[in-house]
């Protein structure tokens, strides 16, 4: 696995890798871009980040699914804050690729066990939750952008 471009610009306000992984797993919900037939299509979901793997699990028949199964570019942000001075944020950006069966229907998958059991202990309560409309996709990033404006020195 290739590791991901450095960030290039306003690396003073960037997080560390340490935060970014902090950051990533308090956070709950991302907001995904795809490109479409007619322009780009903005989604929230929830996420699991594993430290280099940006998990997310869609509905198989859905605008942003065939979205990616025509273009697998992805870019997912995930930002908090209020005032100025308290954003920060995450920009992931690469392509996706589908792990499991589509839709997943629980056939055994290793990779897949510790995805599904982490990401059912963050957002459900601990149930692995298999519905036959979901399937994984997993974005391994090719860059990631941070951004934490509490680093920006106050006058």
């Amino acid at each position: 696995m290739t590791a991901p471009k450095p960030q290039r610009r306003a690396r003073r306000i960037a997080m560390t890798p340490e935060e970014v992984d902090a950051f990533l797993a308090a956070e709950r919900t991302c907001r995904v871009a795809t490109n479409g037939t007619h322009g780009p299509h903005a989604t929230p979901l929830w996420y699991l980040w594993d430290g280099g793997n940006l998990w997310l699990t869609s509905l198989s028949r859905s605008q942003r699914w065939t979205d990616l199964m025509n273009d697998p570019r992805i870019a997912a942000v995930v930002d908090a804050g209020h005032d100025y001075g308290e954003l920060r944020g995450v920009e992931l950006r690469g392509t996706v690729e589908v792990v499991g069966e589509v839709p997943r229907t629980g056939e055994p998958h290793p990779e897949l066990e510790r995805v599904e059991q982490a990401y059912a202990d963050r957002y459900t309560g601990g149930q692995v939750v298999v519905d036959g409309r979901h399937a994984w996709l997993r974005l391994r990033p090719e860059k990631i952008t941070s951004w934490d404006f509490r680093k920006i020195p106050q006058s």
